[in-house]
């Protein structure tokens, strides 16, 4: 099969106003042909490549149970291939399918004119814990935790597990340049020993990268860290890999990406007794559906492409969709078709498939006290529900790894092994009554609190209601093929799509805690009052790119510092935008030094980071933002890209 290329054509449009992130990034692929890396075994992070290592040899075993079914394994890394290094061992708690991988590394060609090779050995090892004084029989003899010790400008990834106290070989593993690196975090844990034979605890977590969004760089390496202070939130002392490839090789072109739909799009269940069902975009427009205008009685109807609706903006309550006619409250399934967003995620290593459902209504909820059903005349209901669930797809091999579910005030990525299928490799969703929340299995689960069997009740089951997604589906956007795929025009709608209606759900409340025993009475008020707060007024959501999740691929808002300068606007009150919009700048002048890129970026810094904003927020002194402007104009005219325009 040829190699499939894809080619990024210049954006030109421009707001002083407002950075748009996905154009400028496009940018940085500007008249640049690449073909495929998808599911090719290895992947290039600029001056390393990786591989996926999935053949593990077991180290050591620690249960904390009797019977053996609750603790740890840890594993050496097998079959490296030739040429490769590993960068530390993997443990996985015991109990759960092996799905684990650890990344091992190499140089790339392109490291050879480094002034530092991008790996190097440890130049020894620090001993981080140690069984010798654990008298318990629950492990499989000694065991020693061992950190890599780095040389200067280079940084730990992983730690190496022994069964003796002899220090591993520092030809075991390498550590990597550290502007290659980029910060990790603890994530779930692993394995906590406290015993009354132990002078020290002892805990091991999963690590990820701490920035996890869209255009994030970190690349996790599926070690794992340890510490002997139990802590959670403590700094830890290994890193993550960074993706320097602005082309993000590794992501599926359009062809891939409908192949990957067509063989893992899942089926979406609906409830046998649902009553409002999904539709599509198009047809919730042509059937009623509304825009109106803050001072204005008379709504506008809607065109089937929403090309009438207002663009871009914010949720500022000037505008908002309702619904005239009842009927389009129970949807059409028959049109319903689940929205595509395809987006790299951990760094482009892989590929999240976010994929949309759309229902005209959000039925109003049912509150569980214990055995007692009560369905609720209004808490919980809406015009417009935007639900998803999202695939997540291996680059180094194509295969699916795990689907998020998105659920009321949360959701939980779920491992292959714990899917079900209903043909081939094509996974169930089920979509819950009336709110249309997405789960893995049937049955009833409770927002609120399990152990008092209270809270909102989303059921989930089986029934001849359906849509399959590998059929049923629209791409409305992926963004790293730039202009591949055209965004419909309903996407940028950032308002609500159903009205504000304020009620009284207290006094619904109140009359339902009336008929309650008195001893139920404050644990159910106690439940229903952590409970989200949208759940108690009727307001239209907003559309699936003004969901957290659209840009940040389900992380924190945090801060990203890429250089000195961005470490001093750190305490500025953008600082995320800021930095974000930085770091896509800066790709994009040392892969397209252009005349157009040099007056983007100029206009970035004289209209958006104005050395007024600067001095006031956080102290940058003038000169210093000068100095800054100076640099970049030097550098226009070293690569003749200082124009007249430019210059004035």
């Amino acid at each position: 099969m040829p190699a499939l290329c894809r080619d990024v054509m210049i954006p030109i449009h421009w707001f002083s106003d407002q950075i748009n992130l996905y154009y400028l990034w496009n940018c940085v692929h500007v008249h640049m042909k690449f073909c495929d890396g998808f599911a090719k075994g290895s992947i290039y992070l600029g001056e390393l490549e990786v591989v996926n290592i999935t053949k593990f040899q077991s180290i050591w075993s620690c249960y904390v149970s009797k019977n053996k079914r609750e603790g740890a394994t840890f594993y050496k890394p097998l079959t490296i291939p030739d040429g490769f290094f590993s960068l530390g061992d993997y443990g996985q708690q015991i109990g759960q399918p092996f799905q684990g991988f650890l990344l091992a590394a190499r140089p790339a060609a392109n490291s050879k004119d480094a002034e530092l090779p991008p790996l190097q050995k440890p130049i020894d090892y620090k001993l981080i814990w140690c069984s010798a004084n654990w008298q318990d029989d629950s492990h499989d003899g000694s065991v020693c935790f061992w950190l890599p010790c780095p040389p200067e400008g280079y940084r730990a990834v992983g730690y190496l597990v022994t069964v003796d106290s002899n220090k591993p070989s520092v030809d075991e593993v390498r550590c990597v340049r550290a502007d290659l690196t980029d910060t990790c975090e603890n994530h779930e844990p692993i394995l906590s020993i406290e015993s009354n034979s132990l002078d020290i605890p002892f805990t091991v977590w999963k690590s990820r990268p701490s920035f996890r969004g869209m255009w994030c760089k970190g690349v996790p390496v599926g070690t794992f860290c340890c510490s002997t202070n139990s802590n959670f939130n403590d700094e830890i002392e290994i890193s993550c890999l960074k993706n320097f490839d602005p082309a993000l090789l590794a992501m599926p072109n359009l062809d891939q990406v409908h192949a990957l739909i067509k063989h893992y799009g899942p089926t979406v269940f609906f409830h046998p007794k649902e009553t409002y069902m999904p539709s599509s975009v198009s047809w919730f427009f042509t059937n009623g559906a509304t825009l109106y205008t803050r001072g204005e009685e008379e709504g506008q109807a809607i065109d089937a492409k929403g090309s009438n609706l207002p663009g871009e903006g914010d949720n500022d309550g000037e505008y908002w969709i309702d619904l005239p006619d009842d009927h389009v409250k129970y949807g059409n399934i028959d049109s319903a078709e689940l929205y595509i967003h395809v987006k790299p995620a951990l760094g482009g290593t892989f590929t999240d498939i976010a994929m949309w459902v759309f229902c005209p209504f959000n039925g109003p909820a049912t509150l569980k006290v214990g055995l007692l059903n009560i369905s609720l005349k209004h808490i919980g209901q809406h015009v417009g529900d935007w639900e998803h669930f999202t695939l997540r797809i291996s680059n180094f091999t194509g295969e699916l790894c795990s689907i998020y579910f998105s659920e009321h005030s949360g959701g939980e990525w779920v491992d292959i092994s714990g899917l079900e299928f209903v043909e081939g490799n094509r996974a169930i969703i089920y979509s819950s009554k009336n709110g249309h929340a997405s789960f893995p299995h049937p049955g009833t689960y409770l927002q609120g609190s399990e152990k008092l069997g209270i809270g909102v009740r989303n059921d989930a089951a089986w029934s001849k209601f359906y849509v399959d997604s590998s059929v049923h589906y629209k791409i409305i956007a992926a963004e790293y093929l730039g202009d591949v795929i055209s965004e419909p025009c309903w996407l940028q709608y950032m308002r609500e799509w159903g009205p504000t209606v304020e009620y009284n759900s207290r006094s619904e409340l109140d009359k339902i805690l009336s008929f309650l025993p008195v001893n139920l009475r404050y644990s159910v008020e106690n439940v229903v009052d952590k409970l989200p707060v949208e759940l108690f007024r009727e307001e239209g959501p907003t559309g699936p790119k003004k969901k957290d999740n659209w840009a940040l691929a389900l992380c924190e808002l945090k801060y990203i510092s890429i250089c000195p300068l961005r470490q001093t606007v750190a305490g500025y009150q953008q600082g995320y935008g800021m930095s974000r919009r930085l770091q896509v700048y800066e790709e994009a002048l040392s892969v397209l030094p252009s005349v157009k890129m040099f007056s983007l970026f100029v206009k970035f810094w004289i209209d958006v980071a104005c050395p007024e904003s600067l001095v006031h927020n956080v102290g940058l002194e003038v000169s210093e933002f000068s100095l800054f402007l100076k640099r970049a104009y030097e550098k226009a005219e070293s690569t003749g890209c200082l124009i007249e325009d430019l210059a004035y």
